[in-house]
């Protein structure tokens, strides 16, 4: 082992090569935050989350303020421990997205850091349940998009070997919404999944409405119908829906996981590695959900997803949204419609520090050392 002697941090503002809309927002900026952790072997470990648009100089001012000074000196394999101890010096901010993404861009660094002593793979080091996962693609399926869009980008999909696609829903009728899902239905048939993402925008009364309507079209799942914090308003609509709940994006730790599951209130998780707080937090989701037999099936962020899926058993497909394209030198393995986890040390990510320079935002740039 040895000890962190060093931690650089910085961000830079990703912008999406492709409009992206949904019931709530325009996806228009992505903040990305990077740590870069290094021991007194001089071994370095990266890690990263990101944000839609705002919140990033907050992240990176707690990381600055209080997180990276308490790295230093730690021993950089006792991930555990060093993440019980930064999550209890911010109990006053946690549970909370600023929290969780500062924490999970500290922990997924310690984690490479680790791979890359080890000269393994995350997907190996994490437990290397399978080899490959299937993707499906959200890409093309925002709420903006004009519906033979859809039906196109579906079957452009399909053609690749994806097993699905995701279509935001949330129009301001029903019949708007299932004119475009019966359009994207009829194009690719019973055996391609579709599944729809309302990203919070109902009320019950409505999320069991379209949950009719999704069920006679045979959706695979139904993502984010309500608020995330009524877990019983999920209950009783996982209890009446013929079509999978999905939930996840918009919870910040495991216990929140818990009290879904427990409840009943989903039939599907997807834990964000960036929002519950890192890698070691999203293994105890991803175990906690298979202990119930639920699938987990994470949120965005395809690019570190990939290696987490393949370490557990129980994730069955991997949302295919480029998010990382720009300040990369690697890219998303695709064999057959599925992904291929990096083999190489590391959690798979070849940073392109050419370009991470080209487009930081130097007055974030912060260096805790020794």
């Amino acid at each position: 082992m040895a000890k962190i002697t060093r931690v650089e941090l910085m961000m830079v503002d990703l912008t999406p090569k492709v409009e992206r809309t949904d019931a709530i927002q325009a996806f228009v900026s992505q903040e990305t935050p990077i740590v870069r952790i290094t021991d007194a072997d001089g071994q370095t470990g990266t890690g990263y989350s990101y944000t839609i648009g705002t919140g990033g100089p907050a992240i990176l001012s707690l990381l600055a303020q209080t997180l990276a000074p308490r790295l230093i000196g730690k021993e950089a394999e006792e991930i555990e421990g060093i993440w019980r101890d930064l999550l209890f010096a911010t109990h006053a901010t946690a549970v909370g997205a600023i929290t969780s993404l500062a924490l999970a861009a500290v922990d997924t660094a310690l984690w490479d850091l680790r791979c890359r002593r080890a000269g393994l793979p995350l997907w190996r080091l994490a437990g290397g349940a399978q080899r490959k996962v299937p993707l499906y693609s959200t890409e093309g399926g925002w709420l903006h998009i004009a519906t033979e869009d859809l039906v196109a980008d579906a079957l452009a999909m399909q053609a690749r070997g994806f097993t699905g696609a995701k279509v935001k829903i949330g129009k301001p009728t029903l019949a708007d919404d299932r004119a475009r899902l019966s359009a994207v239905r009829d194009a690719v048939g019973d055996g391609f999944k579709i599944m729809v993402d309302a990203n919070q925008s109902f009320d019950l009364a409505e999320a069991l409405r379209r949950a009719d309507m999704l069920g006679d079209l045979g959706i695979h799942w139904f993502e984010e119908p309500m608020p995330a914090d009524d877990v019983g308003a999920h209950r009783v609509l996982a209890q009446r829906s013929r079509v999978q709940i999905a939930v996840g994006e918009s919870m910040y730790s495991l216990s929140q996981f818990k009290d879904y599951l427990d409840q009943g209130a989903c039939t599907v998780v997807q834990a964000d590695v960036a929002r519950v707080g890192g890698i070691t937090p999203w293994l105890k989701i991803a175990h906690l959900a298979e202990a119930y037999n639920v699938p987990i099936c994470p949120h965005f962020l395809m690019e570190l997803h990939v290696s987490l899926a393949c370490a557990v058993p129980n994730a069955p497909t991997l949302e295919y949204i480029p998010q990382l394209d720009t300040v990369t030198k690697s890219a998303l393995r695709i064999e057959s419609g599925d992904a291929l986890p990096p083999g190489e040390p590391g959690i798979g990510i070849d940073w392109d520090w050419d370009a991470i320079d080209r487009q930081r935002i130097a007055a974030l740039d912060h260096v805790v050392e020794a």
